[in-house]
């Protein structure tokens, strides 16, 4: 049985509640993400958006460049502007990127890999016995059968 957890934005402003494990939890170390969280990475849990209950006020999109030039969909409190998850292009609508910070206990979603590590800032030691790519990586190889079943259940047109 999944373990059923929430999480929320800076001022309370939005809350929301998951009630199943991740499909996979990436670290990504990518400039993007560094730039846009004004930290040394994001760390992002997928959860199949119709898992994703808010149960306090209405999270905003906002649609920002992406390095694959398609744009992610960011939603965030609009209240004080944390960036709750987001979209992208490859999953699309059906899968949320969770930011795993905004749990009330991150630690219970630690990531499954290390991505875009090429651009990981010099002072940030990975941790042993987890996954790390140069750039992405490929799902079917990384992830476990059920989660990919689950991102295909999830998305839009099934592919």
């Amino acid at each position: 049985m999944a373990e059923v957890r929430e999480g929320g934005c800076g001022c309370g402003a939005v809350r929301y509640r998951i009630s199943v494990d991740p499909i996979f939890v990436n670290c990504c170390h990518c400039t993007d993400c560094q730039r846009e969280t004004g930290s040394a990475f994001a760390i992002n849990a997928m959860v199949e958006a119709a898992e994703v209950e808010v149960i306090k006020g209405e999270p905003k999109p906002v649609t920002i460049p992406s390095a694959s030039g398609k744009g992610q969909r960011v939603w965030r409190c609009p209240e004080c502007g944390v960036a709750l998850w987001s979209n992208y292009s490859g999953a699309g609508p059906g899968v949320n990127f969770m930011r795993v910070a905004t749990l009330d206990e991150p630690a219970g979603c630690p990531p499954d890999a290390h991505i875009y590590v090429r651009s990981k800032l010099p002072w940030v030691t990975l941790p042993e016995g987890v996954p790390a790519f140069e750039g992405f990586y490929d799902p079917k190889a990384q992830w476990p059968a059920e989660g990919l079943a689950r991102v295909r259940a999830a998305k839009p047109d099934r592919s």
